[in-house]
């Protein structure tokens, strides 16, 4: 800190200011210590100043990077929410189509929304907003009827007003046969006996493959299912090993349908775990990475 030392004249005015870090005697028996505060004053500001600029970039750098975070966390809410929905498939029903460890995207907005279109959301309406019709050959995605939390995707095959039955194996919509012809049978993945394999084809020309496990299955032979209205008929594509609205299912209300699924974003082998990132060279089904349903 900088010191002044100031001599005091006869008339009572100050002398010139001398700056020193040490006493000079002025007079016989006389000495002056003041302070330059204007200086003092200066340096204290600057510092500060240069204090505050540092804790504005430190803060300014911390807001910045919650509010890049907490946008992000919105948009994510907003497509899971309105968009589109990521699903994992845990079983076989609809194999060949679906695969266990296939990874898809379900449309949110295709059918409209319904309570159950928002998770965990409380029920603020019943049926739905800006519904879309169903397509018959849709994968869907749905709420179990008997438990909502449960989430089921299968293929809607009957529409309301249908009349759907399976006579021998074969898929009879409103008394017509159901177009269905032998492809090449289908192979295991991890080997075992070849499994018969169709491709059958709905009155509105969607086809797909569907399996045969075991000819005289339990759901190869039903009664007539009258398809009410405001409710669809859902079967698996592995026939034999699907259960669906043939079983305790039943037909699924409007409302239940989360959506259609549109496509596999990412597939691995049942066995392997899919954060095992350094198993994806030998684990991923590359052909089925971004492949349309």
């Amino acid at each position: 800190m900088s010191q002044v030392l100031e001599r005091l004249q006869p008339s009572g005015e100050l002398a010139p200011r001398i700056r020193t870090n040490h006493f000079r005697p002025l007079q016989p028996n006389q000495w002056v210590l003041t302070l330059d505060p204007i200086r003092n004053l200066q340096t204290t500001d600057d510092m500060i100043l240069a204090q505050d600029n540092e804790t504005q970039k430190k803060g300014g750098g911390l807001s910045e990077t919650v509010s890049v975070i907490v946008q992000a966390l919105l948009l994510a809410v907003i497509v899971r929410t309105l968009l589109f929905q990521p699903f994992t498939i845990p079983s076989g029903s609809m194999m060949p189509t679906l695969l266990v460890g296939d990874y898809l995207f379900v449309s949110k907005y295709s059918y409209g929304y319904s309570r159950y279109s928002l998770p965990y959301a409380p029920e603020l309406f019943e049926g739905r907003i800006w519904a879309g019709e169903p397509k018959r050959g849709d994968i869907v995605v749905f709420k179990l009827p008997s438990n909502p939390d449960i989430d089921y995707i299968k293929r809607l095959i009957g529409l309301p007003g249908d009349r759907i039955q399976v006579i021998d194996g074969i898929l009879n919509i409103n008394g017509t046969p159901v177009k269905r012809e032998r492809i090449a049978d289908w192979v295991p993945e991890h080997g075992g006996a070849p499994v018969p394999q169709y491709l059958e084809t709905l009155p509105n020309g969607v086809s797909f493959d569907t399996l045969d496990l075991n000819p005289r299955g339990e759901g190869d032979n039903t009664r007539v299912f009258e398809v009410p209205p405001g409710h669809y008929f859902m079967m698996g594509d592995n026939r034999d090993n699907s259960l669906d609205s043939r079983f305790d299912v039943g037909f699924v209300p409007f409302e239940n349908l989360v959506g259609p699924a549109r496509a596999i974003f990412f597939s691995v082998d049942n066995k392997a775990h899919p954060l095992a990132f350094w198993r994806w060279p030998s684990d991923m089904r590359t052909s089925r990475l971004f492949k349309g349903l």
